[in-house]
């Protein structure tokens, strides 16, 4: 018996600018979208694996939170330190000038790592780290 990832979740605090990074950057197909405006929660994932899921939510909506505890995960999305996601691709060259093409905010162009990977990083409308590793 095996345990899968099946879904992660990241904040979006602009649903529209987020939905056309991961469907209209990287290629994700929209699963499931609910809720309107910025109460929205969309579903995405790779067309070939149906099994694994990123749900973009609204930040800062868990019930118990303190107005401060609101503000400071603002304050880290704003500054790119709340959320972070690695993803893989078998052409990284070309899917680094595809998602940069759109306009993304580059962080790193591909580049060799000391650790043995090869990869690039954007940040996300929400200001996610999103790092994409060569396979």
């Amino acid at each position: 018996m095996g345990v899968f990832i099946q879904s992660t979740l990241l904040p979006a605090d602009d649903p529209e600018a987020s939905l056309a990074f991961y469907r209209d950057a990287l290629g994700f197909e929209v699963r499931l979208d609910v809720g309107r405006g910025t109460m929205r929660w969309i579903t995405l994932g790779p067309k070939d694996q149906p099994q694994t899921s990123i749900v973009l939510y609204p930040p800062a909506i868990e019930p118990g939170l303190t107005d401060e505890e609101r503000r400071t995960i603002f304050e880290l999305m704003a500054k790119g330190s709340y959320a972070t996601i690695i993803l893989s691709t078998e052409d990284l060259a070309a899917t680094f000038e595809r998602v940069q093409a759109t306009g993304a905010d580059v962080v790193q162009e591909p580049a060799d790592q000391d650790y043995g990977v090869r990869d690039c990083a954007f940040r996300d409308p929400a200001g996610n780290l999103v790092r994409i590793n060569q396979l």
